[in-house]
């Protein structure tokens, strides 16, 4: 999906995008001009303008997912008043050149990497780009062009981590006998980068090591589990996990599971750690596999000569001194792939919301969804389900009317294939199938007719799966910190968030570490 639509029907005297662009990056002393109070309000209507144009490109990209045509349509009309409105900002007196092009990079952001990444551009049936030819040819270069205006500290990892041959061997493992459970790893960390990464990026850390940490521990599935007791798709021991606010809630679900608190607490793990170990990111990730007290105690005993100094090095158990460079080389493909001639599965992961018409469990719904299409998934639907869903077992009945975490293909594909018809009634028969209902007991011995699956009389539904409620997040106070610019970064209500931690007015007093409950949140 492409956020730039460049029209051949252009008026004479308007400018193209990358020449717009490319003025942005003049140092500002060469724009400077003083401004009269109607040009700041005429520049304030273009950013308005702007903004409202991104909104309902966003929005269109959610319909045309289910398959309708007005969705096209719209994107197309948003995208052309987006590029009008830079247009206008380049011809008005300051007018915020920098603040109309962030939307232009957010919405071309993800798709730099897949206009780089391989000689054929691989679109869907029901992507905006379709109507769009002369897109096609011009993406690459507005993506170069975009890469001008600046530094997103995409590589700031690079310069946390020593490269060394111990990475390098790592690198070797991953892209040999490993290299399937990397994509596996890549590709379900695309469905759940909307919930996890946002956790990173407000901690200050790099995404690349969340994708080093969690291809290494789990490959991406969030039920996982280890002999040891670790669980999640960041495999928190429980007693870590409890110092984090993580662990069975009201319901009774392991908010381990739930891939947005499980990336909270490991953020604020990995911040304690660096704190602790002088931001030696080597030692920190010995912390998190091999125990904190281990990784403090031969830091010191080493006088703070770092994991690869051999009087450290040779303090941890096997597991973590292979643990260490593994998470390092998966995040340095992560940010290098082209490097090391990889591409990763270019996925549709845009996020939306499933209201389910009819009773059904997850088994059945990838039965139905299938895996066609361009872009379709080689394994199917149930590990994106199941990992979006964590509170609902794979065969548990889920009542109709529950809206469940999908993305925009899946509830194209569930749209057309999943509320009724051939497919949907077969994947319930599978799904309803008895093995019993097979066996012949005191009858003659019989023939069996081959043909289209049915329901079989007599077969129980599976077990219903009770909703459980969303757990409740939690936050640890930090230095500095108020009741008031708590609640304003986590989208809670003070008087809501203080009775919920029974903080009493008008003082609201909060202590250095103490454990808030982030009750009445956003979540």
């Amino acid at each position: 999906m492409s956020p730039v639509s460049l029209h051949p029907r252009r008026p004479a005297g308007r400018w193209p995008l990358a020449a717009i662009l490319l003025l942005a990056c003049l140092p500002s002393t060469a724009l400077a001009q003083r401004v009269s109070a109607r040009d700041r309000a005429a520049a304030d209507a273009l950013v308005q303008r702007m903004a409202a144009a991104e909104q309902r490109y966003r929005d269109a990209l959610v319909v045309a997912g289910n398959g309708e045509q007005k969705g096209i349509e719209e994107g197309n009309a948003a995208l052309e008043d987006m590029e009008d409105a830079v247009d206008a900002c380049s011809r008005q007196k300051g007018c915020p050149m920098p603040d109309l092009l962030a939307t232009w990079k957010r919405l071309l952001k993800a798709d730099i990497d897949t206009a780089q990444g391989g000689d054929e551009e691989d679109v869907e049936e029901d992507e905006l780009l379709d109507g769009d030819t002369a897109l096609a040819a011009t993406l690459p270069e507005t993506a170069r062009t975009l890469r001008l205006l600046g530094d997103d500290n995409r590589h700031a990892f690079d310069h946390m981590v020593e490269f060394n041959p111990a990475i390098q061997a790592g690198i070797r493992r991953w892209l040999t006998d490993m290299r399937p459970a990397l994509m596996n790893s890549y590709e379900n960390y695309q469905y759940m980068r909307h919930l996890m990464w946002p956790e990173f990026e407000r901690q200050g850390l790099p995404e690349a090591l969340l994708f080093g940490i969690m291809a290494k521990e789990s490959n991406g599935r969030v039920h996982a589990t280890s002999r040891a007791g670790a669980a999640g798709p960041l495999q928190f021991m429980p007693a870590t996990g409890r110092r984090f606010g993580l662990g069975p809630d009201g319901s009774g679900f392991d908010t381990r599971y739930d891939p947005r608190s499980a990336a909270l607490a490991s953020a604020e793990y990995l911040n304690e750690r660096l704190r602790q170990l002088n931001n030696d990111m080597e030692m920190s990730l010995a912390g998190y596999n091999g125990g904190e007290g281990r990784a403090l105690r031969v830091h010191r005993q080493a006088g703070g000569t770092g994991f690869w100094n051999v009087s450290a090095y040779e303090q941890f158990p096997a597991e973590t001194r292979d643990y260490v460079p593994m998470v390092i080389a998966a995040a340095w493909i992560f940010l290098h792939p082209r490097q090391y001639g990889v591409t990763f599965p270019k996925v549709d992961a845009r996020p939306a919301p499933l209201k389910l018409s009819r009773p059904t469990s997850l088994y059945e719904l990838t039965i139905c969804l299938g895996n066609s299409g361009l872009r379709g998934n080689r394994d199917g639907y149930l590990r994106t389900l199941r990992n979006l869903n964590p509170r609902y077992d794979a065969d548990g009945w889920i009542p109709a009317g529950t809206v469940l975490n999908a993305t925009s293909r899946i509830a194209g594909l569930y749209h057309r294939h999943c509320e009724r018809g051939a497919r949907a009634d077969l994947a319930q028969a599978l799904v309803r199938a008895d093995v019993n209902a097979a066996l012949v007991r005191d009858t003659p011995a019989g023939s069996v007719a081959v043909g289209d699956a049915v329901p079989l009389p007599g077969a129980a539904p599976p077990p219903a799966a009770k909703p459980k409620p969303a757990p409740v997040r939690s936050y640890r106070v930090a230095k500095g910190d108020t009741l008031g610019r708590i609640a304003q970064r986590q989208g809670c209500d003070v008087k809501a968030l203080a009775r919920a931690n029974g903080l009493k007015a008008p003082a609201y007093s909060v202590r250095v570490g103490q454990q808030l409950r982030l009750e009445g949140c956003k979540p």
